[in-house]
């Protein structure tokens, strides 16, 4: 071990508390306290006024690769996710080929592992080609070098319920759990935005929310029938946060996500016309954000998931119907939870670290994140300056797609530096 190994951040506030000195030595924090004396030849960091979190954890990207290297690669997503303060990120299966057998999981795995800046745990496809007719190798991909424990479709829903059915059942094999993209097709067809007054008044085929409801209360129901663990993608209405309520409430196996953008936007921001907002699931009315807001904070929503979506400036500069749906996220969902859910005070520091780094590693069973702040844990963190505001410049991003919806809006937060198992690859708010 060399001193170059050891890095001591001093000042910051772990969790939001107190100020207190942590000292990391290799890939281990190895001291908290007060007034730690730094070992010859240590990097310093002072961190006064800043907090100190676990590094966060996405259960939500899209790195594109293989087969879309034009909108993101496995490097150019993770330097993004290491950018935003995370130090885990899973990966979509709709790649192309998509992720649906062991040797493909493997080679996004192993990406992961030579790009060095956050790892990749690879999510497996529920079915062959996401087509939902047949299931893939959800074994195989278990018992793969990448251990995949997330299975889904996303993108497409698993509406076939004898389908879903034989996953659920699948997985409990190997602890693993389905994360279901809520979406009944036939509910869906040709639609472009939320159905209600804005899009009534647009002249835009409606995306009624009994399309997502109607999914997910029949899959809490399936998942409680076999005894197995159901995930719920990107919620996005007041109704599916009752139905996941009400699920929980059972003591069944039930977890849900939500974005940052279904935290902050809402469908009024379609009137533009610009397909920046166009988005799977789309954005909802005031009160749909509200209630996410609550259920976020009380603990009925599990955590926050980017979605982050990258697409080519092709597929989004042009007229809203042909345009792609998605918004690149990574980069900017601490500072948009920061402002929806802390600056509101529905959650503390501390709540954030529960909901963007503990809670989906656990979901995902991802060792080694989502871990305390404390002496023999791994040292994957990230220090936070809540002061800072900003004003979003998508030129800046570390991400090879610019399709931000934040994009002139001031945001407040920054990532100021990201440790990986104690390595830097984020400091003074640049990668290294």
């Amino acid at each position: 071990m060399t001193m170059s190994d050891t890095t001591l951040i001093r000042g910051a506030k772990v969790l939001g508390g107190a100020a207190q000195d942590v000292l990391i030595t290799g890939e281990t924090v190895t001291a908290v306290g007060e007034g730690l004396a730094a070992p010859e030849g240590a990097a310093v960091v002072e961190a006064a006024g800043h907090v100190l979190l676990p590094g966060l954890v996405d259960l939500h990207t899209h790195l594109r690769e293989p087969g879309r290297e034009d909108s993101e690669t496995v490097l150019t997503g993770t330097r993004a996710a290491a950018a935003g303060g995370y130090t885990a990120v899973h990966a979509m299966a709709n790649t192309f080929p998509v992720a649906d057998t062991a040797g493909v999981v493997e080679q996004v795995w192993r990406l992961g592992r030579e790009s060095g800046y956050c790892d990749v745990q690879p999510v497996g496809a529920v079915t062959v080609g996401l087509e939902g007719k047949q299931l893939a190798e959800l074994g195989a991909m278990a018992d793969s070098a990448a251990q995949v424990r997330v299975f889904s479709d996303d993108g497409k829903c698993v509406d076939d319920a004898v389908i879903m059915r034989r996953a659920l059942e699948y997985v409990k094999a190997f602890d693993g759990v389905v994360a279901q993209h809520a979406q009944e097709p036939r509910l869906t067809e040709g639609a472009q935005m939320n159905e209600g007054t804005v899009s009534g008044e647009l002249g835009l085929t409606g995306w009624p929310a009994v399309a997502e409801e109607s999914i997910i209360a029949r899959d809490v129901l399936l998942a409680a029938h076999v005894g197995s663990r159901v995930h719920i993608c990107h919620l996005s209405t007041a109704g599916s946060v009752e139905i996941v309520r009400w699920a929980k409430s059972k003591g069944w196996d039930v977890t849900a996500e939500v974005t940052p953008h279904h935290l902050l936007l809402t469908d009024e921001l379609v009137r533009s016309y610009d397909p920046v907002y166009k988005v799977n699931p789309p954005l909802r009315t005031e009160a749909d954000v509200l209630a996410l807001r609550e259920a976020l904070a009380d603990g009925t929503i599990d955590c926050v998931a980017t979605d982050h979506a990258p697409h080519p400036h092709e597929d989004k500069d042009c007229e809203w119907a042909a345009a792609a749906m998605g918004m690149v996220g990574l980069e900017t969902a601490l500072s948009v939870v920061q402002h929806t859910m802390v600056d509101t005070g529905l959650l503390d520091w501390s709540g954030v670290a529960d909901r963007m780094s503990a809670r989906p590693a656990a979901i995902g069973r991802l060792a080694g994140h989502g871990r305390p702040v404390a002496p023999g844990e791994p040292a994957n963190l990230v220090l936070v300056d809540p002061a800072y505001r900003g004003t979003v410049n998508p030129a800046g991003f570390a991400s090879r797609s610019r399709n931000t919806p934040y994009a002139g809006r001031e945001l407040p937060g920054r990532v100021v530096a990201t440790f990986l198992r104690g390595r830097a690859t984020v400091m003074d708010g640049k990668l290294v």
